[in-house]
């Protein structure tokens, strides 16, 4: 887990690389990767890469970044793990590869020079990676298959410029980068209280899409493929059979076990996690480590989850440690939080303060049961929107009637209940719109009263989000399936995956995720397991009071925090804008 940095002049009239803006770019991350640096360049000064580490596997010099073959043609700078690294090196060895380090970025090289772009296929894991090829003077970008790794482009037609941070980027090439206003990213975020992909708040920089990867050379050419897709294998495997849970669920915790360093677990009431720590703790030869954030506010509460995790960790019998926060702490911590979020979100300050508390009790590596919701339908959603949309399909044949019930509605509603219900008739028709109705933070006819008009406007026509709704859908016929692609796609994605990469590496903290792992999904396909099953799979079982506990959700009091501070806020909108004036300086 580290922070990646890669400068491409393709252009020929693109002036040559400054090693001091690729230094600065790097050093942003230093948070990323507290263990080491390294930076190589091109002799022509056409390329450059360069690297923050930390070290999870092969802690030796020799597993170093950024790495180059014996032969100098192809280096590379990564950033992730890759759990099936053994696997892959056995098999190169037994073709006759040779090599100089015991790390899995050496396997992403010899696994390039036999398949190029299509060694994402092989890669079971977390991943974004930058491969200069001299060979072919080309570069090659590749993100993994849920998006758990990010990588940010700014390319200016001369030069492309690849990072692992947005801010990052932005220390050390603001001046050609353009900064002005991304219509999209700013719609987006006060749409979802995220930016979607591809967008960030900068017109100049935008995400490589999760599950794609990208050619550049000095040739001109250009080129992008998406090499997965959630909808599309949902809906391949919608007339399939169930396949046998427990050992694909054993097997993919056994892959992210792996590692040179100790590996603990985010242990919190629910299922999710108390499934994973169980299997972690009866595959591990010494005790895990286990830790559960609590809530001040919520101590005696039935949202404390904090005497079940306890209880849970007895169970197991893990070193277990329980950092309760404060309205205090959060204050003492709120400007530190906002400056190590990448982009905006309302979420995330859960896993900023549990991660943190990881790190000081000595973790780098935490499992997280981050997924299981999406992938075993834990939430409500599963359920609200189909039953929505099917009992409010017959206004999709009067769409008007919904767009004038939403004109009378929209201004005086909100006074007396959530300003969704002015847009029911005319969103709730439909899996895409009663999707919005349910995730989204602002409708979009609320965002003129929070932007500039006209950049709200711009904004909503660039992302179009119903149709981008629906095309996220693919084939899937199933009403429930495809809100898990929604949720896979959108929630999950955008929001919860995001702020684990960003809240676990402000600490220098590997967050991994076994129920975020492609192997593991194309083993449980199709999508419509009761979470029961999950926690079925331990031996001996989970205890009862935890099997049996409903879905609560994990809940945060950031607006309670809030509003205590700005009287009047309601819930996280009003975080919401708190964050946005953090991020932009501009009242929102």
């Amino acid at each position: 887990m580290c922070g990646l940095v890669a400068l491409f002049a393709h252009h020929p009239d693109a002036p040559p690389i400054e090693a001091g803006e690729m230094i600065a770019i790097r050093d942003a991350m230093t948070a990323r990767g507290p263990d080491g640096m390294g930076e190589w360049m091109a002799p022509d000064r056409r390329v450059g890469l360069a690297h923050r580490r930390l070290a999870i596997i092969d802690l030796k010099p020799s597993g170093a970044q950024p790495m180059a073959t014996a032969d100098g043609r192809l280096v590379v700078t990564y950033n992730g793990e890759i759990y099936n690294y053994r696997e892959l090196r056995a098999e190169l060895e037994a073709q006759g590869d040779r090599f100089a380090s015991e790390s899995d970025t050496e396997v992403i090289l010899h696994l390039y020079r036999r398949l190029g772009a299509d060694l994402v296929h092989r890669l079971r894991g977390m991943f974004a990676f930058a491969l200069w090829d001299a060979e072919k003077q080309g570069l090659l970008l590749a993100r993994d298959p849920f998006g758990i790794k990010p990588l940010y482009l700014a390319e200016d037609g001369r030069t492309l410029r690849a990072a692992s941070q947005v801010k990052a980027l932005l220390a050390g090439a603001q001046a050609a980068i353009d900064t002005a206003p991304d219509p999209a990213g700013h719609a987006g975020y006060f749409l979802w209280g995220h930016v979607p992909e591809p967008f960030t708040l900068y017109r100049g920089i935008r995400a490589l899409p999760a599950g794609s990867w990208l050619w550049v050379d000095a040739a001109g050419a250009r080129r992008q493929e998406r090499y997965f897709d959630p909808a599309g294998e949902i809906a391949k495997a919608e007339a399939s059979e169930h396949q046998l849970l427990a050992p694909a669920l054993i097997d993919s915790v056994r892959h992210h076990l792996v590692a040179d360093v100790p590996v603990g677990v985010f242990l919190s009431a629910g299922r999710d996690s108390t499934t994973l720590a169980a299997l972690a703790a009866q595959q591990l030869s010494t005790p895990l480590k286990t830790i559960t954030l609590g809530f001040a506010e919520l101590e005696g509460t039935g949202f404390d989850e904090v005497p079940l995790a306890e209880r849970m960790a007895a169970h197991i019998q893990s070193r277990h440690a329980t950092k309760r926060i404060t309205h205090e702490d959060f204050q003492a911590n709120r400007a530190r939080l906002l400056a190590d979020m990448d982009q905006p979100t309302i979420d995330g300050t859960n896993t900023w303060f549990v991660a943190k508390a990881a790190r000081e009790a000595g973790l780098k590596v935490a499992l997280s049961g981050l997924g299981g919701d999406e992938l075993f339908q834990g939430y409500d959603t599963f359920t609200w929107v189909p039953k929505m949309a099917a009992r409010l399909g017959f206004a999709q044949s009067w769409p008007d009637l919904g767009k004038a019930a939403r004109h009378v509605l929209a201004p005086w509603i909100g006074r007396i209940a959530s300003p969704k219900v002015a847009g029911v008739l005319e969103l709730g028709g439909s899996i895409a719109g009663a999707y919005l109705l349910r995730r989204a933070m602002f409708m979009p006819w609320e965002l003129a009263e929070l932007l500039d008009p006209d950049l709200a406007r711009a904004g909503l026509e660039r992302l179009d989000t119903l149709a981008a709704l629906e095309r996220s859908q693919g084939g899937v016929r199933d009403p429930a399936q495809r809100v898990a692609a929604l949720e896979i796609q959108w929630y999950m994605r955008n929001q919860l995956l995001r702020d684990a990469d960003w809240a676990g590496m402000a600490h220098g903290l590997e967050i991994r995720t076994p129920l975020v792992d492609v192997d593991f999904f194309r083993r449980i396909l199709p999508l419509s397991r009761p979470k029961s099953d999950m926690a079925d799979v331990p031996a001996p079982p989970l205890p009862a009071e935890i099997r049996a506990r409903p879905k609560s959700g994990f809940l945060v009091p950031v607006h309670e925090w809030v509003r205590a501070e700005q009287p009047g806020e309601r819930g996280f909108r009003g975080w919401a804008k708190a964050v946005y004036r953090g991020f932009t300086g501009t009242q929102a």
